[in-house]
């Protein structure tokens, strides 16, 4: 192998770079002491990519093998945009943490370059001397003489037994798309470089969905006719409903307020009207980029929109992705409809698979994003919104004040699912786990070592730490209480998804 290129994909925004300077440093310190040890020789790629310009000049030119440094969020284009329509060896090497979550941009990446057919690999470590990691040294050395890394594949299937009445179920649910498929609202378009999220008409239509994009400038233009009575009586219903709101608690909350949480609210009515105006089934809102410097963050409002408890609801959630992510909303969706169907609460999480640890014998996950986690993960009580927390968003990446929804989620089964782009083609990974109820002390260290502000959900997937690191393509997760497991898979199949089955073979 010839020298390796190492380079640093970065965040957009100036700040969270400048913030991850120390740990990309050090970490990229590691891999040139342990290809250094293997008998390699490396250089550096100047500066982070923050552009996709920058990926394209910086990245472009070389065909020398390369090395993303992942150990922080970084958009996906920003390593893309300079290697598609190459062939030379490229590998994602992360650390392993909740504080700097490097593998949370090395999974939305891989699944960006899976989706524009890139070949890649991947390495991780949360070793502090990259050298002690007999696995991580032995993946560098295969990638380095090969190219490649190759994983087990022993926990992937694509076919799972499923009953009869679960079949039905999912035929009836089938039958109910093709009827008239599912709308979903996108406002905005995909948020932070996520390509992996995005599938446009020409898939979806495929499968039992159509979207009606909404530019986010609606949102500040209907806003203005948002009748204050109307945010008077959502304000009213959240705190009469147990909602709790940290406002002003502590030195970077000073700016959230009341006030803030009635502009969240003013936000949510108006996606509330878009949705009824346009019938539309479920949402993808772009987020926090776009609108930010300009509206506070959306994370209360698609808690609320997530939760069947919400101001001028009708009983139901709606299910709304975060992001304006498709490879969840359409899950989610789905599950939404089984769940229903089969007489359970439908109500669907969105997480971030943020990080991970052993406990007591088994791997867990932390699931953690700051929108689109409803309050039913915290009290399992459809008519409440108890145990909802709303604390300020961290001031770096959010200037305009405003709250999340956040809390602890209940224990309990559960099934998750993924759809993504592989090959041209609309793909599908189900699973089913468990939420666990962590010991105080573990969830608060785990909570505090990641985002206290944020919804966390502790759970066992039913796959191993490798499995999920080497293969799963995406850093987003749906989540479900329940087992309808058997259920998601016949009807991805039914709808025409390429399935892939991810839990220990049974």
């Amino acid at each position: 192998m010839k020298k390796i290129a190492l380079f640093w994909p970065g965040d957009a925004r100036a700040k969270p770079n400048e913030v991850a300077i120390p740990s990309i440093t050090e970490a990229t310190l590691q891999l040139e002491r342990a290809f250094a040890k293997l008998g390699r020789q490396t250089y550096r790629v100047e500066g982070f990519l923050s552009k996709p310009h920058e990926a394209i000049e910086k990245l472009g030119p070389i065909d020398d093998p390369m090395v993303g440094v992942c150990v922080h969020w970084f958009y996906g284009p920003h390593t893309t945009d300079g290697v598609v329509g190459k062939d030379n060896p490229l590998l994602l090497a992360s650390n392993f943490s909740g504080q700097w979550p490097g593998l949370v941009g090395l999974l939305n990446t891989g699944a960006c370059l899976e989706m524009l057919d890139r070949p890649f690999s991947r390495a991780w470590t949360s070793a502090a001397d990259y050298t002690t990691d007999d696995a991580f040294m032995a993946r560098l050395e295969e990638w380095c003489q090969t190219g490649r890394v190759a994983y087990g594949e022993g926990e992937i299937a694509h076919h799972a037994p499923v009953s009869a009445d679960a079949a039905a179920r999912a035929r009836r649910v089938a039958q109910g798309l093709r009827d008239r498929r599912a709308l979903v609202l996108m406002l905005g378009d995909t948020s932070m470089g996520m390509i992996n999220g995005y599938f446009g008409p020409r898939l979806l239509s495929r499968h039992g969905f159509a979207e009606h994009k909404v530019d986010q400038a609606w949102i500040i233009d209907r806003g203005r006719r948002i009748e204050e009575k109307r945010i008077d009586a959502a304000l009213a219903f959240v705190k009469d409903k147990g909602m709790t709101f940290h406002w002003k608690e502590g030195p970077a909350a000073q700016d959230f307020d009341e006030a803030a949480t009635r502009e969240q609210l003013r936000d949510y009515l108006v996606v509330l009207d878009l949705a009824r105006e346009f019938r539309a089934d479920c949402i993808g809102w772009q987020y926090q980029l776009g609108l930010i410097p300009l509206r506070p963050p959306s994370d209360l409002a698609e808690g609320l929109l997530n939760t069947a408890c919400r101001p001028e609801g009708d009983g139901l959630p709606i299910a709304t992705a975060t992001e304006a992510d498709q490879g969840n909303v359409v899950p989610m969706e789905l599950m939404k409809r089984l769940l229903r169907d089969k007489g359970l609460h439908p109500a669907v999480m969105f997480h971030d698979v943020r990080w991970g640890a052993e406990h007591e014998g088994r791997f867990l996950w932390v699931l953690l994003n700051s929108g689109s986690c409803g309050a039913y993960a915290f009290n399992h009580d459809p008519d409440s919104l108890r145990g909802a927390h709303s604390y300020r968003q961290p001031p770096m990446y959010f200037p305009t004040p405003g709250g999340t929804v956040a809390g602890e989620s209940l224990p309990g089964a559960m099934t998750w699912a993924r759809a993504y782009v592989r090959q041209g083609a609309l793909w599908m990974d189900v699973g089913r786990g468990e939420v666990v109820k962590l010991p105080p002390a573990v969830r608060d260290a785990w909570w505090e070592g990641t985002t206290r502000q944020w919804p966390f959900m502790a759970a066992d997937m039913g796959i191993t730490q490798e499995t999920l690191m080497a293969h799963y393509l995406s850093n987003h997760v749906a989540v479900a209480y329940g087992d309808v497991f058997d259920e998601m898979v016949a009807l991805s199949q039914e709808l025409g998804f390429r399935v892939r089955v991810l839990g220990k073979p049974r």
